[in-house]
């Protein structure tokens, strides 16, 4: 098994490639190691010291370091990866919840129509490309003009993400959607 690995805009999380499948559907976050309980494979990398947070993609993993240097945490992480899937164990544990795009949304029903513009909007043109850099961006809400949405993955806490929400997304669906006036984190 070879498992490629890929520098992100965040310099504290790696992204890590298994060539496989990681979930069929949905994404998930852990960020402390109760919340890894929810994946075998995210509880062996907590196991890890310096391992600050784990998120789970489509085809891939990206490891959030909260202390110590890529040079001799990556071994490591990739030891646990390529065991994981060698052993064919499950990467979730049966009936664990993954990510629902549409969980707490807000927004009026008077903007119903906008906001159907808004979330093709950002599943076809943003959510690709904040997926190559390990990461992960919904909707969720819209109110008075403002675009709520949350980051996860490589995009929570990178020193750029402001950059790609006030610079790239607004611009985006300000140039598609006239009443958007601006895109705000939660």
């Amino acid at each position: 098994m070879f498992i490629q690995t890929e520098a992100t805009p965040n310099p504290a999380t790696l992204k890590f490639l298994p060539g496989r499948t990681v979930l069929a559907t949905g994404t998930l976050e852990m960020r402390d190691p109760q919340e890894a309980a929810q994946s075998p494979l995210a509880e062996r990398l907590f196991d890890i010291a310096g391992v600050g947070g784990v998120f789970l993609g489509s085809d891939f993993i990206t490891v959030t370091k909260s202390s110590g240097e890529w040079p001799q945490l990556k071994p490591a992480i990739l030891g646990v990866i390529m065991e994981h899937f060698m052993s064919g164990a499950p990467v979730v544990k049966a009936g664990t919840d993954l990510a629902d795009d549409e969980t707490d949304e807000f927004f009026e029903p008077a903007d119903a129509e906008t906001v159907a513009t808004i979330k093709e909007l950002i599943e076809t043109r943003v959510r690709p490309a904040v997926a190559n850099d390990g990461g992960d961006i919904t909707f969720r809400g819209y109110r008075d003009g403002v675009v709520y949405l949350v980051m996860k993955g490589s995009c929570s806490g990178c020193p750029s993400s402001t950059a790609t929400l006030k610079h790239g997304i607004q611009n985006l669906l300000r140039h598609f959607v006239p009443d958007v006036t601006e895109v705000r984190p939660i």
